[in-house]
């Protein structure tokens, strides 16, 4: 059985569940944020800290692996202590890591504090979802999970903009320890909020962790997401394939060894039945691609605005909040969109994205790279607009078709999917970009993008429309009531 902690009873939440939302959102949002801010900060730390090469890259991929390959096992132990606890004990510690982090005297220390910061991250996000879907009712999903994604979103955007405002103010003389510092108070502020305001009730039934395939998952995760970081820095070597390919192979095992766990009725720690559901299954995959497209047009449109269209990083700032404005509107615009339209709104907004991405790239090509910042405001906003439909409703439309015991295994899973998504996205479509770091790169990186854009948007037709999902959802419900009743009168005194 599934634990039932959740904000408040979901019937009826109050002004107590939002505020432990509020919890969950600041936890989002200084896990997000952490992933971007440091890319500002890093010249200063090099210089400072004298951090070579690897060591810089390790100060940003090590977060990320960590991040990922502990999600999975996170999720777990979340289901086995109670999520409240572990979302309290997992805020305290990324809390402490960024203060680590703030502190750290040498390279090697601050890249083994930012590893505890992205397991510390992995530990609240693992919790979120599980929590939202527990605290707030069906009827309530579609605008939770629009605030949700919104802030997560915008988050990662923001990253780059607060961390050049943090090094431009330089408070108390802290210049890039700011950064992470910075965490200290927000983080001890979610902390008495959830403190305060989530659920105290206990995990029901046993749960077992599964050591082997942590292991498995940790292992197989680490080994393919490393491999994709690697093709994105040194290309197709035969080196980074056969890591990416013994990923491959441990995920493969490690599916394997869930199947079989499953089988004899031991707990696993991923439940494949999630996939059974159509639009899990299908959520999944546009969800994971997704993620790494989105990873990959951010990561290209900085550097495509500075090093090709010689945007100042004040001009590339603006148009990146621009963007982000435009996707903050769409998660907002999504709340009407969606129930009007259902799937189609959302193969509305990720086409919308393609299209605006695809003009933008015969836009540069006609005007052989010099742009008018104001002349592409529009295109750029709605090109943010379409991802915010897409992105923020795409999560509880896949979420809609399953009960709550389901729903909170996927805490785990979802996150899992986004992180690989992500290194998939960013070695796959890079590839592509640096091949010529030029203005002929940049358009064939914007190229695919919107071929990319254009394919998800016929493959979201797939998802199960709304009636369906309520079908689903209605005859998971009922057989649970069933199931429950069914025990119930078994443990019934009988008469003889």
């Amino acid at each position: 059985m599934s634990e039932t902690t959740g904000v408040a009873k979901a019937q009826a939440p109050g002004l107590g569940a939002w505020l432990a939302f509020g919890a969950c959102l600041i936890a989002v949002f200084m896990q997000m944020i952490d992933v971007t801010i440091v890319n500002t900060a890093l010249p200063s730390l090099t210089a400072d800290l004298g951090a070579s090469r690897s060591a810089q890259l390790l100060v940003i991929s090590g977060y990320a692996l960590a991040f990922a390959c502990t999600l999975l096992t996170a999720a777990r132990i979340g289901a086995m202590v109670g999520r409240r606890r572990m979302f309290l004990v997992s805020v305290v510690a990324f809390t402490a890591a960024s203060a680590w982090c703030g502190l750290a005297s040498d390279p090697d220390e601050l890249v083994i504090a930012r590893v505890f910061q992205g397991a510390a991250g992995a530990g609240m996000a693992a919790q979120t979802i599980a929590i939202l879907t527990a605290g707030f009712p069906r009827e309530r999903h579609p605008l939770v999970f629009a605030l949700y994604g919104g802030v997560a979103g915008f988050a990662g955007m923001l990253g780059p903009i607060v961390g050049g405002v943090l090094l431009t103010i330089d408070v108390g003389g802290w210049g890039w320890r700011s950064v992470f510092l910075i965490n200290l108070p927000i983080g001890l502020f979610a902390f008495a909020l959830a403190w305060k305001f989530l659920d105290r009730t206990s995990p029901v039934g046993r749960h077992r962790l599964d050591l082997v395939g942590a292991a498995l998952s940790g292992l197989g995760l680490f080994a393919l997401i490393a491999g994709m970081a690697r093709i994105q820095e040194h290309g197709w070597r035969l080196d980074v394939i056969a890591a990416t390919g013994a990923g491959l192979v441990l995920t493969a095992v490690f599916l394997a060894q869930q199947r079989a766990r499953t089988a004899r009725g031991a707990d696993p720690l991923v439940r494949l039945d999630l996939f059974a559901n159509h639009g899990f299954r299908i959520g999944s995959v546009l969800v994971g691609a997704f993620f790494g497209l989105f990873t990959a047009f951010v990561f290209a449109a900085s550097i495509t605005m500075q090093d090709v269209l010689g945007y100042s990083p004040l001009l590339t700032g603006m148009v990146m909040t621009l963007f982000a404005l435009g996707a903050g509107a769409g998660a907002l615009g999504s709340l009407i969109l969606v129930p009007r339209w259902d799937i189609w709104a959302l193969a509305a907004g990720i086409a919308l994205f393609g299209g605006c991405i695809g003009a933008g790239g015969v836009y540069l090509y006609l005007v052989d790279g010099v742009a008018n910042a104001l002349l592409c405001a529009g295109p750029v906003f709605a090109a943010g607009f379409g991802v915010g439909v897409f992105g923020v409703q795409l999560q509880p439309m896949m979420l809609s078709g399953l009960d709550a015991d389901r729903m909170a295994e996927a805490s785990g899973v979802l996150p899992t999917v986004e992180q690989v998504g992500n290194a998939v996205g960013l070695a796959v479509l890079t590839t592509v970009f640096f091949r010529s770091h030029s203005l002929g790169g940049s358009i064939m990186m914007m190229g695919a993008i919107a071929v990319v854009a254009v394919v998800l948007a016929v493959l979201t037709l797939a998802m199960p429309s709304h009636e369906r999902r309520e079908r689903a959802a209605a005859g998971l419900l009922d057989r649970t009531e069933q199931a429950a009743t069914s025990a119930a009168r078994e443990a019934e005194p009988r008469c003889g």
